[in-house]
Formats: C-alpha cells, sequence, structure tokens
C-alpha cells in the first residue's frame, strides 16, 4: 500500500489598503480637477459621467460615490488636457432635466514629498443623539489628525459611524484614544480607534 502524505496549509486572506502618492505633475498641459455629481438617484449615472469624461480624453485618478436617503453623490478626480468650461460643456446632457447638478472645480496635485503619516479608524456605535459627529471630530481634529473618509448610518435607533483618520507620527495615539473614549461615554456611545492599514476580510 503507497503512503500519501497531505499537507494542510491555512491560509489568511487580508484586505489592504494601498495609500500611494502620486508623483508630481510631469506635463504642463495637464489638468486635474474634480468632478461632482449630485441629485436623485438613477440607474447610468456612473456609466453617463465617466463615459462624458472619457471622451474628452480623461484619466480618472480618484472616485468616491454613495447614495443617502435616495439621493446621488459622486466625486470623480481627473486629469487630462481639457479645459474646465469644455468639461462643464460636456457634462450638460447628464444634468438636462435639473435632477443632477454637476460642478468642475480645478484642484492642485497632492504634495508626492508630503508626510501623510499614520493611519487609524474610528468606529462609533450607540444610540443617536445630537452632535456625536462635531464632537468625535473635533477631538481627533485637536490631535492634528486628518479625517479621509467618513461614513455615518442611522439603522432604526442605533447609529454608526466609521471614519479613516490620518494621524501625525508626532501626535500621542494613546492620549487621542483615551480622549475620544471619554467623549464618547459623556455622549452615550462607544468608540474604538485602531491602527487600520490592513483589515481582515
Amino acid at each position: 500500500m503507497r503512503v500519501v502524505r497531505v499537507r494542510v496549509v491555512r491560509v489568511r486572506v487580508v484586505r489592504v489598503r494601498w495609500r500611494t502618492r502620486r508623483p508630481g505633475r510631469q506635463n504642463a498641459g495637464v489638468n486635474e480637477y474634480a468632478v461632482t455629481v449630485l441629485g436623485a438617484d438613477r440607474p447610468g449615472i456612473i456609466a453617463e459621467a465617466s463615459e462624458i469624461l472619457a471622451g474628452l480624453g480623461l484619466n480618472l485618478t480618484d472616485s468616491t460615490m454613495t447614495r443617502l436617503r435616495g439621493h446621488f453623490a459622486m466625486t470623480l478626480v481627473c486629469a487630462g488636457e481639457a479645459e474646465a468650461p469644455a468639461i462643464e460643456t460636456a457634462l450638460t446632457p447628464l444634468t438636462a432635466g435639473g435632477a443632477l447638478v454637476a460642478t468642475v472645480r480645478g484642484v492642485d496635485q497632492e504634495d508626492p514629498t508630503g508626510d501623510l503619516g499614520e493611519h487609524y479608524l474610528l468606529t462609533v456605535h450607540g444610540a443617536d443623539r445630537l452632535g456625536i459627529v462635531a464632537a468625535l471630530t473635533r477631538v481627533v481634529a485637536e490631535a492634528g489628525g486628518n479625517i479621509t473618509d467618513l461614513t455615518t448610518r442611522l439603522v432604526g435607533h442605533l447609529y454608526v459611524l466609521v471614519a479613516e483618520v490620518d494621524l501625525p507620527a508626532k501626535a500621542d495615539q494613546e492620549a487621542l484614544d483615551q480622549r475620544l473614549h471619554d467623549v464618547a461615554t459623556g455622549l452615550g456611545v462607544e468608540a474604538t480607534f485602531r491602527a487600520g492599514e490592513a483589515d481582515l476580510l
């Protein structure tokens, strides 16, 4: 009888949030814009907006989109040689009828030498009450933290907040954690502040 040995390997799947810095602008003729679209949600908005921008030769570099109580909100950062007036004109069919509003704004490229610091995740949950976002984001700001992404949801009487925070390396993370805990307790909610580079799926 032939004995076959089988080795079992356990694999842990990790989702990593890549935080990249784009190099400085290499072509003086390339412009960078933030295109914002707001209004009543319907199928096809993202496809139509991205097709319009692609038709102008604009490359999408960053984007975010959400749907809030039936309202659509999207911001696209794109780069190319097109000028703002041409982009606004091209977006006119998207906003025809008044259900959507689109704005185009020139933006400066991120400084590739800037220090983003350490990345953290702030989660808050508890009974809904006035002032939760204002109080906790003020604590983060006073510690020098920069909130790069914020999501809140109200499900029945349960309020949930999730924020991504860039904290300078010189900041006192433990002191901030304690301060967030104290303020959250005073508001009757629970707050967790932890390193957020990699999350398990």
